[in-house]
C-alpha cells in the first residue's frame, strides 16, 4: 500500500475538520457534593485540566432528567438537567466556563427512544390503541389469536425480546411496544411529524444556550423497515452476520431495525437548523453533528456525513481493528478514502463508555472477538502488554487526519476494572443477558485524580457509584503530572505537536519501504513541512533513517531503534 492517499487542506479549515473532542462521561469524571456521583460543577471545575491537556472540544454523556435505567441514555426530559448532576443554571456555567478556556461543548442527544418516564410514554399507556399519544412509539397488536405473541421475533440489543406487552386500562392484555435497548427504552417512531417536530425545538433548546454540537446516540436506529420483518441473525449495533462473521452487507441483508435510507431526510433537516445559527458562514462558530451510527461498510457510513447531513461520524471500524499492521494500514485507508468521497474528515477513535478501553483490550489475544465486559472469573489481560500497545495506538491515531475523540481517563493509561463484583454491576445489559455478558461497567469507573485522597480525589467523601481498583492510585493525574515517560506527559506532548505540525489538516502518503509488520506514512501540511511515522507491530526492531530527529515516541527507544509495539514521530 504505498502512494499519496489524502491531500493537505488549509491551516484554517473548519475547527471540526481537525479537533480533538475529549468524552467526558458525567457520572465519572468529577463528584462536587461527594454524594459518590460526578456532576456538573465538578465537570466545570476540572476544565481547566483539559485546557491544559491540549483538547478541543468536550462531548459530554446524557445529563438530562432520567430514572438511570440505563446511566442517562433513558431520557425522561430533554430540556432539563437530572437533579444527581446538578440544574440548568449549572449547564450554563459549564458550557460558559468551558467557552472562556477555549473549549467547545457537544451533548449528547438520544433520538432513538425515550425514557418510560417521559411523558409522552405515560401519556401513550394512558390512551387507547390507535390514538395519536400512541402514535408517538413503535406500539403494535401481536401475533396469534389472542395476541400474545410479540409482533415480530427481534432481539433486544442488552438481551431478550425487544417488545413489552402493556396492560391496558382494565387491566387486559394489550398492544406491544418496542425497545431495541432496555424496556424503560421504548423506540419512538420517526415516521410521525409530531416526533421530528418536538427534537427539533430540542435541539434549538440546548443550541440557544451555547452548545456548540451534538453527539447522535444510536444516529442509524431511527427508521425501521417497512413491516418490520422478522430478523434471524443476532440484533447486535451492527446487526447483521457480518458482526460475528465478516464480510459486506448489501439491501437484502441489512437489519430491519438499523441504517434504512430514510434516516437520512432527519439529519439533512438538522443540518439546515444548525446552519441557520451561523448565517455568516464562519468557520469558526460552526456548529457540529457526529453520528454514533454503527454501520458497514464504510461506504454506508459515509453516507450519514455527506456536506448536507452529518458533520462527522465514528469510526468504529478503526476501534475494532485487531493490532494487526496489513488490518490498520487497510482500515486507515478505507476510512479516509470514504470519507474523501463525500467530502467529510476522518475520524478516529479508540475507547468510549460502551467499549472495553483499548489499554485493556489490547492485552487481550489477537484476533479474538472484542468481550462486552470483563469481570471475576474471565481470562483476564496482559496488562503491561496492552497498556504498551495502546501507547502505541494512540501515538499512531493522533498523527492521522481528521478528528480525533479521546475518552475520559485514557491519557492516564486507565484500563478497564475487569474484577468488579457481579453484585454491584449496574449495566442492564448483565442481568438482560442473563449474566452472560458483563456488560460496560469496566470501563466507566470513576476518574482518579489524586493518589493518596479518599475514592482517589474523586470527590470530597471515599464514596464511588462504582468501586475503583486497586491500581488506579499509581495512575491518579497527580502520580503523573510533570513526570517524564508517563502516559498524561505523553498524550500531552502527543496534543501538542499534533497542533504545533498541523497534523489533522496534513497531506497522508503511505511509505513505500515499510515491512509487512509496520504502519508507516509521512504527514505533509500545505508549507512542505513533514512529519514521518512509523509504528512497529513486528518484532524485530525498525531503523530510525539516518538524520531524523525523534519528535516523540510511544515507548523507549532501543539502540536508535524503534522496538515492538511502539509508534515513533520523526521529522528530517
Amino acid at each position: 500500500m504505498t502512494g499519496r492517499l489524502h491531500p493537505a487542506e488549509p491551516h484554517d479549515a473548519p475547527w471540526w475538520r481537525h479537533a480533538v473532542i475529549y468524552q467526558i462521561y458525567p457520572r465519572s469524571w468529577a463528584d462536587d457534593n461527594g454524594d459518590g456521583i460526578g456532576d456538573l460543577p465538578g465537570i466545570t471545575a476540572r476544565l481547566p485540566y483539559l485546557a491544559d491537556l491540549g483538547v478541543d472540544a468536550v462531548w459530554l454523556s446524557p445529563f438530562y432528567v432520567s430514572p438511570m435505567r440505563d446511566a442517562g441514555y433513558d431520557v425522561a426530559d430533554y430540556r432539563d438537567i437530572d437533579p444527581v448532576f446538578g440544574t440548568l443554571a449549572d449547564a450554563d456555567v459549564l458550557i460558559e466556563q468551558a467557552h472562556t478556556l477555549g473549549l467547545r461543548v457537544i451533548v449528547d442527544m438520544v433520538p432513538n427512544h425515550t425514557s418510560s418516564e417521559h411523558e409522552w410514554f405515560r401519556a401513550a399507556l394512558d390512551s387507547a390503541p390507535g390514538s395519536a399519544e400512541r402514535a408517538r412509539y413503535m406500539f403494535a397488536e401481536g401475533k396469534g389469536a389472542d395476541g400474545s405473541e410479540p409482533p415480530n421475533n427481534w432481539q433486544s440489543v442488552f438481551g431478550g425480546p425487544a417488545w413489552t406487552r402493556v396492560t391496558e386500562p382494565g387491566d387486559t392484555p394489550g398492544q406491544w411496544y418496542l425497545h431495541l435497548f432496555d424496556p424503560g427504552q421504548p423506540d419512538l417512531n420517526w415516521e410521525n411529524p409530531e416526533v421530528r417536530e418536538m427534537f427539533l425545538d430540542v435541539l434549538r433548546f440546548w443550541l440557544d444556550r451555547g452548545v456548540d454540537g451534538f453527539r447522535i446516540d444510536v444516529a442509524h436506529g431511527l427508521i425501521k423497515a417497512d413491516g418490520l420483518p422478522d430478523w434471524h441473525e443476532r440484533t447486535g449495533m451492527l446487526g447483521s452476520h457480518e458482526e460475528e462473521q465478516g464480510g459486506d452487507t448489501d439491501q437484502s441483508d441489512r437489519a430491519p431495525m438499523w441504517d434504512q435510507d430514510g434516516v437520512h431526510e432527519i439529519y439533512r433537516q438538522w443540518r439546515a437548523l444548525l446552519e441557520s445559527y451561523n448565517p455568516e458562514g464562519d468557520p469558526a462558530r460552526d456548529r457540529i453533528l457526529c453520528a454514533e451510527a454503527w454501520v458497514e461498510p464504510m461506504e454506508r457510513a459515509a453516507a450519514y456525513v455527506r456536506p448536507d447531513e452529518m458533520h462527522q461520524a465514528f469510526n468504529f471500524e478503526f476501534l475494532e481493528s485487531p493490532w494487526r499492521a496489513d488490518t490498520l494500514r487497510e482500515v486507515i485507508t478505507t476510512s479516509i478514502s470514504a470519507a474523501d468521497a463525500v467530502g467529510a474528515p476522518s475520524t478516529w477513535v479508540l475507547s468510549n463508555h460502551d467499549v472495553v478501553r483499548h489499554a485493556t483490550r489490547l492485552g487481550l489475544p489477537i484476533g479474538e472477538s472484542r468481550p462486552n465486559g470483563i469481570g471475576i472469573g474471565d481470562v483476564q489481560p496482559n496488562a503491561q502488554l496492552g497498556a504498551r500497545r495502546a501507547r502505541a495506538a494512540t501515538t499512531l491515531m493522533l498523527a492521522l487526519p481528521g478528528s480525533a475523540y479521546l475518552y475520559q481517563g485514557e491519557e492516564l493509561g486507565l484500563p478497564d476494572h475487569t474484577a468488579i463484583p457481579d453484585h454491584l454491576r449496574q449495566d442492564p445489559t448483565f442481568e438482560r443477558s442473563e449474566h452472560r455478558e458483563r456488560g460496560r461497567d469496566g470501563c466507566r469507573v470513576p476518574i482518579p485524580w489524586e493518589a493518596g485522597a479518599p475514592g482517589y480525589g474523586f470527590g470530597p467523601s471515599a464514596q464511588t457509584w462504582l468501586p475503583q481498583p486497586e491500581i488506579y492510585g499509581a495512575l491518579a493525574v497527580d502520580r503523573q503530572q510533570g513526570v517524564t515517560g508517563s502516559s498524561l506527559e505523553l498524550y500531552r506532548t502527543l496534543l501538542s505537536l499534533r497542533r504545533e505540525l498541523d497534523l489533522g489538516v496534513g497531506e497522508l502518503t503511505w511509505d513505500e519501504t515499510s515491512g509487512d509488520d509496520v504502519v508507516s506514512f509521512r504527514i505533509t501540511d500545505q508549507d512542505g513541512e513533514r512529519v514521518r511515522v512509523i509504528s512497529n507491530l513486528g518484532a524485530d526492531p525498525v531503523a530510525i533513517p539516518d538524520g531524523a530527529e525523534v519528535l516523540v515516541a510511544s515507548s523507549r527507544l532501543v539502540d536508535g531503534a524503534v522496538p515492538t509495539d511502539t509508534t515513533v514521530w520523526l521529522r528530517r
